[in-house]
């Protein structure tokens, strides 16, 4: 059994059911990285502003190296009786070099500790995933580039609506991934605040400088209160909410996927190397990566619920509740990098099914819009248009046609002002091309809308001129 740091004030051991309850090394421990990071930091600190001599820092330093490169040989074993990876890495570094080890405790408790390690892990997992979101806008974009003349049934309600171009409706998932991404940029500016020296809740009476320490780790500022250094979890929860609204998107699109796959729509074909297919039926090829995706969207929200709901009720600063926001944050990291990753190599091997898009996107009475439009352009107040093109519409489906089959006395029939030009009106090009409003699905204003994307992504580039925290 491992040795309590704190069992100076204790005179019976911990119940062993008790350690295995209040254990956290077997999730906590994929921080022993940024652990032995923070200490290395905190050391040097020590030694820099005198607290503990050079030489004995350079032998702790160098001593959690070693640690660090067992632990990724697998040549130390973790257990619960060692509580959590810091005590863990603590304890192997005291056995190492005996009380000296002990010094790198100074100044610091295990809730700065704490609170430093999930902050250098989030800093790193964020960065990762906002790569990852940046991919997946790039398979997007070249989608939409790709496929530029396709033309496709717009959906509201998920009846036929309007024709629009295939890429719009690609950059309209554009748009929400850069919302995501704008999101967790943020969150990531609230995270890159360096909390090691506000010690258990009050700050540290030995004279530290965590300005330096902030420097060594990289971070742009020191938090300022120690208090809330300790019990702050809000980033770690924006990150959840982040993640949520980012899985949201993925499932609408996962949806879609789905639905478009079918015999029914038949608008695309999953690659093979992302379907499974039945046990029993030798027919099915079933698109079970974006069903998961959905289904991963509700754990992902999951975790965003429990980490409200540990931090709601408690009291300032730090209380061991806390310790169940890591498992969440955790599981949240894997699933929306796992998905991303996937997404993004998915998306690029779709094949879609251009003429049955464009065959699709005249029917439904899509063109009843413009059809009121066209009336109204000849001085037909638009109420008025669009009961006369509700009319038609009606006597087409009576008559078992579509808009594109009624000859032009027909038309004429429900109103004088049809003319012979209403028939190149309604032609699903011209249809397209005539919403020229910003952000319309036009030709000329998706290509816009491409092009902007293309160089706002070349702008997240190491390098590039545009700044990615500051947008200037």
């Amino acid at each position: 059994m491992a040795e309590k740091l704190w069992k100076g004030r204790f005179e019976q051991p911990t119940d062993k059911l008790v350690e295995d309850y209040t254990a956290s090394i077997h999730f906590d421990s994929r921080l022993y990285r940024h652990d032995i990071q923070g200490s290395i930091a905190h050391c040097r600190m020590l030694a820099e502003c005198g607290i503990i001599p050079h030489e004995e820092a350079s032998l702790i330093v160098q001593t959690l190296g070693e640690i660090l490169r067992d632990i990724e040989r697998g040549k130390i074993e973790l257990d619960s009786s060692q509580e959590d990876i810091h005590m863990a890495i603590e304890n192997e570094l005291t056995a190492r070099i005996g009380e000296t080890g002990g010094k790198l405790h100074t100044a610091r408790s295990r809730n700065d500790q704490v609170a430093l390690d999930m902050r250098l892990f989030m800093r790193e997992a964020i960065s990762s995933i906002l790569d990852l979101i940046g991919l997946v806008q790039s398979s997007l974009v070249e989608m939409a580039e790709n496929h530029i003349g396709v033309v496709m049934p717009g959906f509201t309600h998920l009846q036929h609506a309007q024709p629009i171009l295939f890429s719009h409706h690609l950059m309209a998932y554009y748009e929400m991934f850069g919302r995501d991404f704008a999101r967790l940029r943020d969150c990531l500016n609230r995270t890159d605040v360096m909390p090691l020296g506000s010690a258990a809740l009050a700050g540290t009476a030995f004279s530290t400088d965590m300005e330096w320490t902030a420097r060594h780790l990289g971070f742009s500022r020191v938090i300022g209160n120690s208090i809330d250094a300790v019990s702050d979890r809000d980033y770690l929860i924006e990150f959840c909410s982040a993640s949520a609204i980012l899985m949201m998107h993925v499932s609408r699109m996962a949806e879609e996927l789905v639905i478009w796959s079918s015999a029914e729509f038949a608008f695309i074909e999953i690659s093979d190397a992302f379907c499974t297919g039945s046990s029993i039926m030798p027919q099915k090829k079933n698109p079970d990566v974006p069903e998961l995706m959905r289904g991963k969207t509700g754990r992902v929200y999951g975790n965003l619920f429990a980490l409200l709901t540990v931090a709601k009720g408690l009291p300032l600063a730090y209380n061991r509740d806390l310790q169940e926001d890591k498992e969440p944050v955790f599981d949240s990291v894997d699933t929306v990098m796992a998905t991303l990753r996937l997404l993004s190599k998915m998306l690029p091997q779709i094949r879609i099914n251009t003429e049955r898009m464009a065959r699709m996107a005249g029917q439904g009475f899509t063109a009843a819009t413009d059809l009121a439009d066209y009336l109204a352009r000849r001085d037909v107040p638009f109420r008025k248009a669009h009961h006369v093109a509700g009319r038609i519409v009606q006597y087409c489906i009576q008559a078992g046609k579509e808009l594109g089959d009624c000859s032009l006395d027909e038309l004429k029939s429900f109103h004088k002002a049809f003319d012979e030009d209403v028939f190149a009106y309604l032609d699903v090009s011209s249809i397209i091309d005539r919403r020229e409003s910003v952000g319309g699905t036009a030709t000329p204003r998706v290509k816009e809308a491409i092009a902007r994307a293309k160089a706002e992504l070349k702008s997240r580039q190491p390098g590039s001129k545009k700044n990615i925290e500051t947008d200037e």
